[in-house]
């Protein structure tokens, strides 16, 4: 639909907009988003680049546009598909990223493309088969707004669909604005690059670190600026920055949950170290009440905590499901700053303590793709220990942080 309101009425209303702490109290109501949920208030001081509409309502003034979004994505805790709503602006449809519009899908979990039954909106999945947009989805679209809270880990497939949402853009000739958000790990940049494209999949795109310490907008340029995108092709991208005092090394603490496991700050900063187990017999605690908080096996050999993984909404069938699991509790762990947030010391540890009949299937292919290298697992079984891991990867840490500079909008 065409966009014909006056920009003069827009700013008339975006006192109002921003007065209310929730507008809707349907599908849309943002949960978590005064701190609830073990989760933090907004950072004082602080706009995301979807509150800064001065900065970006213009440049739909007249087009027709759709939106990425999920949960995550609010003003002044109203969420930015009712905030537009509300000022005049309805979208052609929404596209929805994994674990969906609402953000209460599971991990892998099949998402339907539907409509939604209050506003009548098209709601489109780009998870599963279908991840990125089709020439018709982006028939009636001429602008297509990113909003969604990233965590600064190359396997959080967020920035995936944001890669595929950029190269329909470009191939179709449409333009894309991003909407940055603070990266609650952006002052992190650690972990082996992803190097071998034959472990390329949705949960690494980019020859990038595990922990990337980019924003999404300082990503998107990345993309743009490398030819990452296939063919080498240029998306038409506008970024909007975050505004206040905010760098690369500003404790960010996300109001809302970014997903359904990981439900506090505590489980965001565990992410990347714990997630490397998704590619072995262990678990992370997904269908426990401390999922990336805990990690543990089916066998008393791997440590002293003990929990049950059980089916729930946003763990239907985890790994060990009912089987009693051994390991550790993290949930009062701290991680070292120093840009290292990525810690082997666990996946190490459980590898050593794995029973030796178990010990040859422990790493899984899927492993090596969170990895981002075959290295890794070899390194492991070979005995290697963390600094001698580490110092493997260094050479390629150090090109990449060069390679990094020339795409940050922020201070570090």
């Amino acid at each position: 639909m065409k966009i014909g309101k006056s920009f003069g009425f827009v700013l008339m209303l975006l006192g109002l907009v921003l007065s209310h702490s929730v507008l809707a109290m349907g599908p849309h109501r943002v949960l978590g988003a005064s701190g609830s949920n073990g989760m933090a208030k907004p950072k004082p001081g602080l706009r995301v680049g979807a509150e800064r509409l001065d900065a970006w309502l213009p440049h739909l003034k007249g087009k027709r546009f759709s939106l990425c979004v999920n949960q995550t994505s609010v003003v002044g805790g109203v969420h930015l598909l009712d905030t537009l709503l509300t000022l005049g602006y309805r979208p052609e449809q929404v596209f929805g990223p994994e674990h969906g519009f609402r953000g209460d899908a599971d991990a892998g979990a099949h998402v339907k493309s539907e409509t939604d039954q209050r506003t009548g909106i098209k709601l489109t999945s780009l998870y599963g088969k279908h991840q990125k947009p089709t020439v018709e989805d982006l028939r009636t679209t001429d602008v297509v707004v990113f909003d969604i809270q990233d965590v600064g880990a190359r396997f959080y497939t967020y920035i995936s669909t944001m890669h595929y949402l950029m190269e329909a853009c470009a191939e179709n000739g449409k333009e894309l604005i991003v909407l940055d958000r603070p990266n609650p790990m952006g002052w992190a940049v650690d972990g082996p690059l992803l190097k071998d494209s034959t472990l390329r999949s949705f949960v690494g795109m980019h020859p990038l670190p595990v922990l990337h310490g980019l924003t999404v907008g300082e990503l998107a340029m990345m993309i743009n600026g490398e030819g990452w995108l296939r063919g080498g092709l240029k998306c038409q991208l506008r970024v909007i920055k975050v505004e206040g005092d905010y760098t690369h090394q500003t404790k960010y603490d996300l109001p809302i949950p970014p997903s359904p496991n990981l439900p506090n700050m505590q489980a965001i900063r565990l992410y990347a170290s714990l997630c490397l187990f998704e590619g072995t017999p262990i678990s992370v605690g997904r269908g426990t009440p401390f999922p990336f908080q805990v990690w543990g096996g089916p066998d008393q050999a791997y440590g002293k905590f003990g929990f049950v993984p059980k089916g729930t909404a946003n763990a239907p069938k985890p790994l060990n499901v009912d089987q009693p699991c051994w390991g550790e509790d993290l949930q009062q762990e701290t991680l070292p700053r120093g840009n290292k947030g990525l810690s082997l010391a666990w996946i190490i540890k459980a590898y050593q303590r794995c029973p030796e009949a178990k010990k040859s299937a422990f790493f899984k292919p899927f492993f090596n793709k969170l990895a981002g290298t075959k290295e890794l697992a070899k390194q492991i079984e070979a005995g290697y220990t963390e600094a001698q891991i580490r110092q493997s990867w260094q050479a390629d840490l150090n090109h990449y942080l060069l390679l990094r500079q020339r795409y940050l909008l922020y201070p570090e």
